[in-house]
């Protein structure tokens, strides 16, 4: 009962542990700190003591309940926050702090992320916690900006089908659809450092007539995602990508193209699109055309346009109705006006895009439980391969929840909300063959039990334990 413990018990005056409560000068600046005992636990927390056995996780693995309770509490803090009742928010902390350890089952781990998270947001607000209360709240966290070799990445990418799905479901698709063309080119909107490519080279490879020439274009510097950084530069990268592409005698140019932001990402879909249209124009060559975006686009804001602000583009609400004036639309317009041979899009199916804080807590917590319980099933708690994976699930989880505007980067939409923009932008989903399914599911076989596939509509969706993970679509122009 850790958590009827926790609520009830009253600390004495040398008991620990204290929460942080900063006194304020008359400048509002919170130079002076005081550090009390928590007072006495008084919110109307009754309902989850009745049935809190498992609300503190204790070594035994995740439960259902555990994880309802811990997401309740959550809820509690998150609320108190964006009513800022510092005092509510405190106790709360204080309370998570004590039952959910970073080193815990996968519930508990999952909940101390959120749980730094929200201090990390008390602490940007100058609230209900300062800066100094992040050491009272350890989560064990690695550096976001890492960098592995790649070796080391691919066994990262190993882990999970996470990743190595939607690469294989991608691969399927482009095979198939530029099967009878002797230049492919492919325009790369990923964050994957390329680890996409050598299956389908070697794929390519294998047609019975001559391997199509590729030319692969690269966009580096789009966004800071969530994978790890990788140990060398891209053009270094692209040598190496180019040396394994001669070893199984196809022939790829690599060509880094350098953004630096996403108004200069549109700029430069935009040249690239001259310069297509340009050469059908001079030449008589069947090139195809593949867009593949992997990972990427949930990464491109959701808010207006607005003509008025200097960069083009204006942070304020999500787009509902009005798809039109949406930065992602006016993205899946400018690939439309390419006329691809193929689109790949994949990402990962959840919806965290409200403004409002606890719907998105709410959200996040019933998604992202499932990275921690995957890898709870095969790696022991202080495995460092463990750890690392988790750390970046921990840095994703501060961005949703700790940042507001153009800092909050994670911004996932679900497949039926990226179905309905392709659609009004002129796409027809084309689906995936057979033996790309078959394909599919022996990919799974070589991970733990709870990975699934199904197919929805024409869609392919990796789940885990029955929940929707991330979707596999397969697109051309209308």
């Amino acid at each position: 009962m850790e958590l009827e413990t926790a609520l009830h018990r009253a600390p004495s005056d040398n008991a620990l542990p204290f929460y942080i409560q900063p006194s304020l000068p008359n400048n509002g600046s919170a130079s002076n700190i005081l550090v009390s005992p928590l007072p006495r636990f008084t919110l109307p927390f009754d309902y989850l003591t009745n049935g809190a056995d498992g609300c503190g996780g204790g070594g035994g693995g995740s439960s259902s309940s555990g994880s309802s309770c811990m997401e309740q509490l959550l809820i509690h803090c998150a609320t108190a926050l964006e009513t800022h009742d510092s005092t509510s928010a405190q106790q709360i902390l204080w309370v998570l702090n004590n039952i959910a350890s970073p080193d815990g089952d996968s519930t508990q781990r999952l909940t101390s992320a959120f749980l730094r998270a929200l201090i990390t947001r008390a602490a940007q607000s100058g609230g209900a916690a300062p800066p100094c209360f992040l050491q009272h709240f350890p989560c064990r966290t690695e550096s976001p900006t890492r960098r592995l070799s790649v070796i080391e990445l691919a066994g990262f990418l190993d882990l999970t089908p996470w990743n190595r799905f939607g690469f294989s479901a991608a691969n399927a698709a482009i095979a198939e659809a530029v099967e009878s063309f002797s230049v492919v080119r492919i325009i790369d909107l990923s964050l994957s450092h390329c680890m996409q490519w050598p299956t389908l080279i070697d794929s390519l490879s294998n047609r019975p007539e001559r391997a199509p020439f590729i030319r692969l274009q690269v966009f580096s510097g789009t966004i800071s995602g969530n994978l790890p950084e990788i140990d060398m530069t891209y053009e270094e990268l692209g040598i190496r990508l180019t040396n394994f592409a001669r070893s199984r005698n196809v022939g790829l140019e690599f060509t880094l193209i350098s953004v630096d932001g996403i108004p200069s990402l549109m700029k430069e879909l935009q040249n690239q699109r001259l310069e297509i249209m340009n050469l059908r124009l001079d030449t008589m060559l069947e090139e195809a055309l593949v867009v593949n975006c992997q990972m990427l686009l949930h990464y491109i804001p959701d808010e207006t346009l607005d003509a008025n602000s200097s960069s083009g583009f204006h942070l304020s609400s999500p787009v509902s109705a009005c798809a039109s004036s949406s930065l992602r639309f006016e993205l899946l317009k400018e690939i439309r006006s390419m006329e691809p041979t193929i689109v790949t899009l994949v990402d990962e199916d959840a919806d965290l895009t409200s403004t409002n804080l606890v719907a998105r807590l709410k959200s996040a917590f019933n998604y992202l439980w499932i990275p921690f319980d995957a890898v709870e099933t095969f790696l022991p708690r202080e495995n460092k391969q463990r750890i690392l994976y988790e750390s970046d699930i921990c840095h994703k989880i501060e961005n949703i929840i700790a940042f507001e505007g153009e800092r909050r980067i994670e911004r996932l939409e679900s497949k039926a909300r990226w179905v309905q923009r392709m659609e009004r932008a002129s796409f027809r989903n084309i689906g995936f063959s057979e033996d790309t399914v078959a394909e599919m599911k022996s990919l799974l076989e070589e991970h733990a039990a709870g990975w699934g596939l199904k197919k929805e509509d024409d869609d392919l969706v990796l789940t885990w334990k029955g929940h929707n993970v991330v979707f596999a679509t397969a697109w051309v122009p209308t």
